[in-house]
């Protein structure tokens, strides 16, 4: 049976993450209460931040800022946009 969550984004059960996406305490949280369609959301999320901010993954300043933002996207007000942000044209 299908791990569900009483998911933080959408206010609703929904199917939750087959494992917890970080070994913290605040991947348990997302664990428990991030659904799997809104982890993929936020996945693109994330790579348009690095993308518009130039983020170098691997550093920690970077890692620090995108946990702030994962923080605000499921828990918080949602993250905002880069100002500079063009969204892609169809």
């Amino acid at each position: 049976m299908a791990h569900t969550v009483f998911c933080a984004r959408y206010k609703q059960e929904l199917e939750g993450l087959e494992e917890p996406p970080f070994d913290s305490d605040f991947g348990q949280k997302i664990y428990k209460s991030v659904s799997k369609r809104a982890w993929g959301e936020w996945i693109e999320h994330q790579k348009m931040l690095l993308n518009e901010y130039r983020l170098q993954p691997w550093t920690p300043q970077a890692q620090e800022f995108l946990v702030e933002q994962m923080n605000q996207y499921f828990f918080g007000d949602g993250a905002a946009l880069p100002k500079e942000y063009v969204p892609p044209s169809s």
